[in-house]
């Protein structure tokens, strides 16, 4: 099924789209989706859709507005809920003052609900693999990791964190794959995943020692280190994170985007029906971003 008809697509006016306050990253609506990145710099943000079946092959690109405070939005109709997206961003190149506009390289929504594509650094995502060379040396649309536009309708019910006291609070910090990826009582197909730590067995176990609330060791996407790769090993802790709004794919028992993002709900309405708080492990010093060095 086509997620996008570019003969059908409709952008709203830039005067339009100055009136838009939806929030940064790509929001549904009934015909369609608003998208905003934040750039205080760029001179230009064009906005570009993959089809899911084929990702190596732009369908549409749309230039953006710029609107207050550095924001880019455009509204969009006509797009589909599973259709993938970047930006372009074109304007000053000084990297000695932070300065790395680079048009030839799509750039991933950094408030992405899901990301596809090979979840390992490439020498194409940098815009100067070598630092006497000039930006741009590659393009990298083909092969860039992509954001996915999703839909986020999840059922919550009455969900509300248990807010134990601090004084009776046990915390337990675990890694979702290697708490579940051995458990005898969890399915085999449920190992290593959301779904499994949801599973009445891990739950259960949690209760039976007397744990109020779990700290899991980081579940966004993250991607594996060059170095790493070069030794045929993966990245297990995760702290090399590319996504910070995106659940980590490999964590999921669904390989559908929408399934991910579910499953991972699950998990924390399953823990907070239990009386489970869930503290998820965020640092910011550790992303996959990487420098010149």
């Amino acid at each position: 099924m086509p997620w996008i008809d570019p003969q059908a697509l409709r952008q709203a006016t830039a005067a339009e789209t100055r009136r838009l306050r939806n929030p940064l990253g790509a929001t549904l609506h009934a015909t369609g989706a608003d998208f905003a990145v934040f750039s205080g710099t760029a001179d230009r943000v064009e906005l570009c859709f993959y089809e899911p079946d084929d990702p190596t092959r732009e369908a549409a690109r749309l230039r953006m507005h710029r609107t207050e405070c550095g924001i880019w939005r455009a509204r969009v109709h006509g797009v589909k809920p599973g259709l993938l997206y970047g930006y372009r961003v074109d304007g000053p190149w000084d990297p000695d003052h932070g300065l790395r506009c680079d048009p030839r390289k799509l750039l991933l929504d950094p408030y992405a609900r899901a990301i596809q594509g090979e979840a390992q650094a490439r020498l194409d995502m940098i815009s100067e693999p070598d630092p006497g060379h000039p930006p741009g040396s590659t393009d990298n649309g083909a092969t860039a990791l992509k954001a996915v536009l999703v839909d986020e309708t999840f059922d919550w019910g009455d969900d509300r964190p248990p807010a134990t006291p601090w004084e009776d609070t046990v915390i337990c910090e675990l890694h979702l794959k290697g708490f579940t990826q051995q458990h005898p009582d969890i399915p085999e197909p449920l190992r290593g995943t959301y779904a499994g730590l949801a599973h009445p067995a891990a739950i259960s176990y949690l209760k039976d020692l007397g744990i109020t609330a779990v700290q899991i060791l980081p579940l966004h996407q993250h991607l594996d280190d060059g170095f790493l790769i070069d030794r045929g090993l993966t990245n297990y802790w995760g702290y090399n994170t590319i996504g910070y709004f995106a659940p980590h794919a490999a964590y999921a028992a669904s390989q559908d985007p929408h399934g991910l993002l579910a499953e991972f709900k699950n998990l924390v309405k399953s823990l907070h029906q239990a009386g489970i708080e869930v503290i998820l492990d965020v640092v910011y010093n550790h992303t996959a971003e990487g420098n010149e060095h």
